[in-house]
């Protein structure tokens, strides 16, 4: 089965500090090891040694065993070649001038640095040159009558049977150094290769020609049938049926470091396609000093006939193996997929050890879990049967599993059942008892009694959260609130508030404000604030005195919701904010009406706060001793122009302009700021001759834009009042040109009579003003100075302005 989380299982074999490891699997099956200080190790399939050679005093370069597993070959950097045999006497030794990087043992066949050794019938050695001239061959792997190995320049495959080379695969990345990216070769079959070399994968397939194609070329030839590209470094190549394992060298990029780094190397399994491939899995291997090693430190053999995978490397050598049945029924049960791990195992007859009783233990739990879903339906309203099956559960040890299929409805079972069930968990499972405490109605068990078995356990274990929380559940089921807010409180636990609300424990509270505020400030301030009828201000102010910080953030917050209602206490926040919260002693002070303004002076005064001393002395009117403090203690002009401006006193500004005349900062501001408030004439006449003022030019050249300025709103002012003066003149000439209504309701404003006569034949003359005032003309006065122009008389004592008659009518 493959459902497994990884297709490969892997476990470290055996750890050497080794250099080298070549594997030939023979019908014992044991490995040859060769390190570094010149000594091979043989092994066993489980690791355990066997024999150990002394060969050379530097490293070995390769081993090679024959198919028999009789014969060893050894090559070393000294230039040393040996062969001989395991159980035999013979043997063959060869000195060279140059290190031996390759040697491969086949039958009576040895190859070394593409030299070929035959035995003839005369048991004496023949050797014949494969090639020569291309620097160092760093593999070999024959299969069948083909060689193929590689060099700096690439691969090339020989045909033994015809001695004829038949190919030449050239390297790809020739960027890479190839002593540290070696190339990496396997035969699939026997004329399948494949090629691995940097990140780069050929598949090759070696080809009979056809008679007519023959004429000088070789027999055969090679056909690349897939070329393609990976993400990584390529350090080992096997065969796994028609897909790939790979082993990759991987190299990361680091998100705090520019450079990259190495990671740990990568098993995979790759499905080849003519231009690419497909992941089938990837598997990440854990081994020594993975962070120091290189590409070429890595190998990767298998074992032809078996899935066995073997990665070698400095350090650690680890084995890896297809899963099976018993990988894939482990994986099974670790997702607790039980019942499908169950059937496997029963359908397959396997028998895993202790794998098989744990599937059956966990069979037994799901049959036990149906069999109580079962109850529910077979025993239905039966509460006789259902005690017995209960006791039943219990003779087998397996209360708990029932507990969840009670019933809890209209139906029930005694008390003592449930309390049986309960006392069952309280045992063992204390998350178990308080989900059932949650879940379980309190009318089903006897309250009390398991009160009572908690606080029991609660001796041996006074600070168990759960069970506290559970007992705090009890006793608010038991309506004893306090004692379940004495637990809340202590525990901290985020319900105590919803608690005190539901249930209305106000009163309860009142001596324990301190341990709500401890708990959660903003939630029990809020709490209080909300809730003032029922915890009066002063109630809360006086459990709060001992706790000056906690007082302050309540009588803040009461503050902030109305400046009113804590005006009694205004006088001990002032302290209260210099000693907490300063940042909105200033904002305070401001929105105030209730504050004693000597008293705030007093504490500012005392902790040197100079921003709130200036407040208070210009709200108690001193505002030139404020206005000293701002130049003399703050030093900012910029914020003295502004308390200036704000208190618009032509004083303050001339003793601004006196603290400033001789510091050139201050002037360069002034004239800055000055000039909408006061005529900059009279600071430019006050600047002392030869005076360095830094900034004067652009400050002369702002005062001069801010005259023009002023001069062009004067104008435009001037323009809009004489336009809307003229236009409220036509209007008014228009309004008084228009006629005027005279009739017998109207009166004389000097006799007070009736401005007509009532009889309407006799004759008469009225005289009607602008002002709409109406007189008799024998009641009017004479005219004044100028001849023949009339003056309304309650007008001109008014002093509205005269009004001229504009009508007189006579009869």
């Amino acid at each position: 089965q493959k459902d497994a989380a990884s297709y490969f299982k892997c476990h470290c074999l055996r750890t050497f500090d080794i250099f080298n490891i070549n594997l030939r699997f023979i019908p014992f099956q044991f490995l040859a090891l060769g390190t570094h200080f010149g000594k091979v190790f043989l092994l066993d399939i489980q690791g355990n040694l066997t024999q150990k050679f002394e060969i050379s005093p530097v490293k070995i370069n390769q081993i090679s065993l024959d198919e028999s597993g009789e014969h060893m070959g050894i090559c070393s950097e000294d230039g040393k070649v040996q062969v001989f045999g395991l159980y035999t006497r013979e043997g063959f030794h060869e000195n060279f001038d140059c290190p031996v990087k390759v040697i491969y043992v086949r039958g009576g066949i040895l190859i070394y640095s593409l030299l070929l050794y035959e035995k003839n019938w005369l048991n004496r050695w023949k050797t014949s040159t494969l090639h020569e001239g291309e620097g160092t061959i760093t593999n070999v792997q024959w299969r069948a009558n083909l060689i193929a190995w590689a060099n700096n320049m690439g691969v090339k495959i020989y045909d033994i049977s015809t001695k004829q080379r038949i190919t030449n695969v050239l390297r790809d990345n020739v960027s890479l150094r190839p002593d540290m990216y070696p190339c990496s070769l396997c035969w699939k079959d026997n004329s399948t290769l494949i090629i691995g070399w940097g990140s780069s994968i050929k598949i090759c397939v070696v080809k009979e020609r056809g008679h007519t194609e023959l004429r000088d070329l070789p027999s055969r030839y090679v056909e690349i049938v897939s070329a393609f590209e990976t993400e990584f470094f390529i350090s080992g190549l096997a065969p796994l049926a028609d897909q790939l394992v790979t082993l990759y060298f991987v190299k990361e990029n680091s998100d705090h470091m520019e450079e990259e780094f190495r990671a740990r190397p990568c098993l995979d399994i790759i499905q080849p396609l003519p231009e690419g491939y497909e992941e089938i899995s990837s598997d990440a291997l854990t081994v020594r000093n993975f962070q120091e090693n290189e590409c070429r430190d890595y190998r990767l053999e298998h074992s032809e006939g078996e899935s066995l995978y073997y990665i070698i490397s400095p350090k650690d050598i680890v084995v890896a193996k297809e899963r099976d049945q018993d990988d894939h029924i482990d994986w099974l049960l670790d997702k607790k997929k039980y019942e499908v791990g169950v059937i496997i195992i029963q359908s397959s007859r396997l028998h895993v050890g202790t794998l098989y009783f744990a599937a059956i233990y966990h069979l037994c739990s799901v049959l036990m879990h149906y069999n109580c879903r079962k109850c529910q339906k077979v025993l239905g309203k039966n509460m006789e049967l259902w005690e017995n099956e209960v006791y039943r559960f219990k003779t087998i040890g397996q209360l708990k599993a029932i507990s969840q299929y009670l019933p809890r409805g209209d139906l029930r079972l005694r008390p003592a059942i449930y309390e049986m069930i309960l006392h069952e968990f309280l045992k063992s499972d204390y998350e178990g008892f308080a989900t059932l405490i949650r879940e379980w109605p309190g009318e089903l068990y006897n309250n009390m009694t398991i009160v009572q078995a908690v606080t029991d356990h609660l001796k041996k274990d006074p600070m168990n959260s759960t069970l506290l929380t559970t007992l705090a559940e009890l006793y608010t089921y038991d309506q004893r609130y306090d004692r379940a807010l004495e637990i809340y409180l202590r525990l901290r636990h985020k319900d105590v508030y919803q608690l005190i609300h539901k249930h209305d424990l106000f009163s309860s509270i009142e001596d324990k404000i301190v341990l709500l505020m401890d708990f959660d400030k903003e939630k029990a301030v809020d709490m209080l604030l909300d809730n003032e009828d029922k915890i009066l201000i002063d109630r809360v102010v006086e459990e709060l005195r001992d706790r000056p910080e906690l007082l302050h953030i309540y009588l803040h917050k009461l503050f902030k919701r109305d400046h009113h209602k804590g005006q009694r206490y205004h006088e001990r926040q002032i302290g209260l904010y210099a000693e907490y919260d300063r940042p909105n002693l200033l904002p305070f002070l401001r929105d105030s009406i209730h504050c004693p303004l000597e008293k705030a002076l007093e504490i500012c005064q005392e902790r040197n706060f100079v921003e709130e001393t200036v407040f208070l002395l210009s709200r108690m009117g001193n505002c030139r001793r404020a206005l000293q403090m701002i130049m003399e203690e703050l030093e900012d002009v910029d914020k003295a122009i502004e308390f200036a401006k704000e208190q618009d006193d032509a004083e303050l500004w001339e003793d601004l302009i006196s603290y400033s005349i001789d510091k050139p900062p201050f002037i360069t501001g002034l004239l800055n700021n000055i000039g909408t408030h006061v005529d900059p004439i009279l600071l430019i006449h006050r600047i002392k001759e030869g005076m360095e003022i830094p900034n004067l030019r652009d400050s002369l050249v702002k005062i001069l834009q801010d005259y023009n300025l002023q001069i062009l709103l004067r104008e435009g002012c001037k323009k809009i009042l004489v336009a809307d003066s003229l236009s409220l003149l036509q209007k008014m000439h228009r309004t008084q040109m228009r006629g005027v209504r005279v009739d017998e309701e109207n009166i004389c404003e000097s006799c007070h009579a009736s401005i007509l006569p009532s009889d309407m034949a006799q004759n008469f003359s009225v005289v009607v003003f602008h002002c709409r005032h109406m007189f008799h003309k024998e009641c009017l006065p004479s005219p004044g100075t100028i001849p023949g122009v009339q003056f309304c008389n309650i007008c001109s004592a008014k002093r509205r302005g005269p009004g001229s008659g504009i009508l007189e009518m006579k009869k």
